[in-house]
């Protein structure tokens, strides 16, 4: 951040030396408790700390790291009239720093006539009577990185609060389903996403195959593969441009040992080539376990030689992958065994 000509953060309980630490480096540390916790009401509060004639507001978390250059990318497309920008977010990286998960987020924003709500999952309103002048970029790019020892046990009531307070908001009630999902609360999940899919405003395509998805994966887990297979095909149809439920679909197939099926949804999603910017895409569609899959499949099929052309690709997209290499210790055996 240091592109800045000022940076203010709001420490709202840490128990090491953060604040020294960054006072250290010249931040302006302000230290409140939010209680109860709400993410909205910290935001703002750290919006607070910034002065009202700053032209331009860049909010960023401890755990996002700029690309150098950012402020000069900013100063160039930023207009009179601009209030906000959107730009690249490496949510989610491989090992090598290649993103897996990359979408556009919209964080940097003029100081006056916004302020962040929902209590968790917190986004940026716009409240001004003048319309809202939304630019883009790709010259700027934030990468994220987790810690994921950190608890995130706090999202779940948050969420259902957040949906308790607006109940007609689709993506709240996308992520209370989403939650439970990840909880295992298998049918509150399914319950709480379908109540997504009937809400007016859910009429983003992308989110709505997400949810659909994510019911199928519910069904899977209460082992009801009919009622699972049905809301792929829904998800699958909802949106015909996303690889996401035909590699999902392929994954329940290989579940089900069902090979011809793993090579049809394969090769159907292998056919999109755009990757879509949004933060409902699945790493594994776009790693090596399309290829993967189509391997297991063509070897399971007794079509030894497609099963070593797909494993080749996926081992180029993932070298380093242990079982991968197994898979092809096995199969150079079983085309020699073929061959002698």
């Amino acid at each position: 951040m240091k592109e800045a000509d000022a940076i203010y953060v709001l420490d709202t309980g840490s128990t090491d030396n953060t604040v020294e630490l960054l006072q250290a480096n010249g931040v302006q540390v302000t230290t409140k408790i939010i209680n109860p916790w709400r993410f909205d009401i910290a935001r703002n509060e750290s919006l607070q700390l910034v002065p009202d004639d700053t032209d331009i507001c860049v909010c960023t978390d401890l755990d996002e790291i700029f690309e150098p250059g950012w402020r000069k990318a900013i100063e160039e497309v930023w207009q009179e009239d601009t209030t906000r920008l959107a730009y690249n977010y490496n949510w989610s990286l491989d090992e090598n720093n290649k993103p897996l998960v990359n979408f556009y987020i919209e964080k940097i924003h003029a100081r006056q006539n916004y302020k962040w709500t929902h209590p968790v999952h917190e986004v940026l309103s716009y409240i001004g009577d003048k319309k809202e002048k939304k630019i883009t970029t790709d010259k700027i790019t934030v990468n994220h990185y987790p810690d994921n020892t950190k608890s995130r046990n706090s999202y779940l009531p948050l969420l259902e609060l957040s949906v308790k307070e607006d109940p007609d908001d689709d993506r709240n009630m996308h992520y209370l389903g989403r939650e439970y999902m990840y909880y295992g609360e298998n049918e509150k999940a399914i319950d709480t996403l379908i109540k997504h899919l009937q809400l007016p405003r859910a009429t983003w395509k992308d989110e709505r195959c997400a949810s659909m998805r994510f019911i199928a994966r519910c069904y899977t887990r209460l082992k009801r593969y009919d009622e699972a297979k049905l809301w792929l095909k829904k998800a699958r149809d909802e949106a015909t441009y996303l690889r996401d439920p035909f590699i999902e679909s392929a994954l329940l197939a290989y579940q089900l040992q069902e090979w011809e099926n793993v090579i049809h949804y394969v090769m159907k999603a292998l056919q999109i080539k755009q990757h879509m910017k949004t933060y409902i895409n699945e790493p594994f569609s776009w790693d090596a376990t399309p290829y993967d899959l189509l391997s297991i499949a063509f070897y399971q099929l007794d079509e030894i030689e497609a099963s070593q052309t797909f494993l080749l690709k996926a081992l180029k997209i993932d070298p380093n992958n242990e079982r991968l290499q197994n898979n092809l210790t096995i199969i150079k055996q079983k085309l020699n065994d073929i061959a002698t």
